[in-house]
C-alpha cells in the first residue's frame, strides 16, 4: 500500500523549501502577506514560513480570497503533468467530431474527471465543457458566414450532432437564432441610447441577454452609424426612460473608477477572445499589463498579435477593460476608442486607486 504524501503540514512546508514539482497535484502554497498562492515548485522568494498556509487546490485558495500570483512566469504556475494534460485535452475537444463529455477527455488523458476539471479551468480559466461550448460556437459563426451553406449544414459542420442540441443554446452563444445572425440580426431588437460623458458620447446598446455594445467617441451620429453596420438588419430602437436610466449607470460605472458593474452583459466571442476579454478583467484598478504579458498568461506566448486583435475586437469599453493593456515597455499603444481615451482613464484610475 502507497503511504500518501503531503498530508502534515512539515512534509507541504519541505516541499516548498525544495520546489517539489511532484506536489503540485497536491496542493497549493499561499502567502498571508501578499495576498498570492502557486503550486509548490512555482515559488520564486521563499516567504517566512509563519506566513504561509497550505489549500488542497486553487479553488480551496481561491475561495479564502487569495489570487493566483501574477508575479509568477506563466510557464512555472503550472506543472509540465498538468500543462501536458490540458494540452492533450485541448486537442481531443478541438478535434473531436462532436463535443466529448468529462469521462471520454478523462478516460483518454489517463486521469479521473475531478482531477481534469480541476486543473483545466486552473490552466484555461475555463471547464472543459465550456471550452468545447466556445470552441463550437466560433466554429458556427464561421459556418454561418458561409453563404453556400444552409443553416443546418453549418450547425452540424460546427459539431452539434443535432439541431435540437443546437437551438438549446443559440441564443446564449450567438445572442440571436442562426438565421437571425446570418442576416445580420434581421429582425432582433436592440435597444440604444446616446449619452455623454467626460469621455465625449457613449452609446450603450442592450440585446435580449444583456448589454452589448459600449462605445466611446467625439460625435453620437459617428457611434450610432458603426453600431448600425454591426448589425445592419436588426431593428434599433431608441431606449425609453427606464432604458435611460440603464445609460446612467454605464456613464457612472465610466466616471467611478473602481464601483461595481451590476448589468448582465452580452458577450460574444471566440474561444481566445473571450479568454483575453476575462483576463482584461481581472487586471487590477490603477493597473496595467503588457500584450506580452497576457499572452503568456494564457499559455500562450507567441499569440502577442492575437492578444491586440482580441483587444481590439473588444465592444464594451471600460467594461472589458483593454485600456490597461500596453506596449512591452509601458507606452500607450492603439485603443478603439482614441489613445487620448486611454490615458484619461488610466490616470483617472491611478488616482483612484491611490485616494483608495
Amino acid at each position: 500500500m502507497v503511504t500518501p504524501r503531503y498530508l502534515s503540514e512539515e512534509e507541504r512546508w519541505q516541499a516548498v523549501e525544495t520546489r517539489d514539482g511532484a506536489a503540485d497535484d497536491h496542493f497549493v502554497a499561499a502567502v498571508t502577506s501578499t495576498g498570492y498562492y502557486c503550486p509548490p515548485s512555482a515559488v520564486t522568494l521563499l516567504p517566512a514560513r509563519e506566513d504561509v498556509e497550505f489549500f488542497s487546490d486553487s479553488t480551496a485558495a481561491e475561495a479564502a480570497g487569495y489570487t493566483l500570483s501574477e508575479f509568477t512566469a506563466p510557464s512555472a504556475r503550472y506543472s509540465a503533468k498538468w500543462l501536458t494534460i490540458v494540452k492533450k485535452c485541448c486537442y481531443f475537444i478541438e478535434n473531436a467530431e462532436h463535443l466529448p463529455d468529462l469521462t471520454t477527455l478523462a478516460d483518454y488523458c489517463s486521469v479521473s474527471g475531478s482531477y481534469l476539471h480541476r486543473i483545466f479551468k486552473s490552466v484555461t480559466g475555463l471547464s472543459p465543457k465550456a471550452y468545447s461550448q466556445g470552441l463550437r460556437a466560433a466554429r458556427l459563426r464561421e459556418q454561418l458566414n458561409d453563404p453556400e451553406k444552409s443553416v443546418c449544414e453549418a450547425i452540424y459542420q460546427a459539431g452539434f450532432n443535432a439541431n435540437s442540441r443546437f437551438y438549446e443554446s443559440a441564443s446564449q452563444r450567438l445572442g440571436m437564432t442562426a438565421k437571425h445572425y446570418r442576416r445580420g440580426a434581421a429582425g432582433v431588437t436592440i435597444y440604444f441610447a446616446i449619452g455623454q460623458c467626460s469621455l465625449g458620447s457613449v452609446l450603450v446598446a442592450q440585446s435580449e441577454k444583456g448589454v452589448c455594445a459600449i462605445s466611446l467617441g467625439d460625435e453620437p451620429d459617428a457611434l450610432i452609424e458603426q453600431f448600425q453596420q454591426q448589425f445592419p438588419y436588426a431593428i434599433l430602437m431608441g431606449g425609453d426612460a427606464h432604458y435611460e436610466q440603464i445609460v446612467a449607470q454605464v456613464i457612472g460605472f465610466i466616471e467611478q473608477p473602481g464601483s461595481t458593474w451590476h448589468l448582465p452583459l452580452d458577450i460574444q466571442g471566440t474561444v481566445f477572445q473571450e479568454r483575453v476579454w476575462r483576463a482584461l478583467r481581472d487586471i487590477p484598478l490603477g493597473s496595467t499589463v503588457s500584450y506580452t504579458a497576457i499572452a503568456e498568461q494564457l499559455g500562450s506566448p507567441k499569440a502577442v498579435r492575437a492578444v491586440a486583435q482580441a483587444c481590439a475586437a473588444n465592444r464594451l469599453a471600460v467594461v472589458i477593460p483593454c485600456h490597461r493593456v500596453v506596449k512591452r515597455d509601458g507606452q500607450l499603444s492603439g485603443y478603439r476608442w482614441g489613445i487620448a481615451r486611454k490615458e484619461a482613464l488610466l490616470t483617472r484610475e491611478k488616482k483612484a486607486n491611490h485616494k483608495g
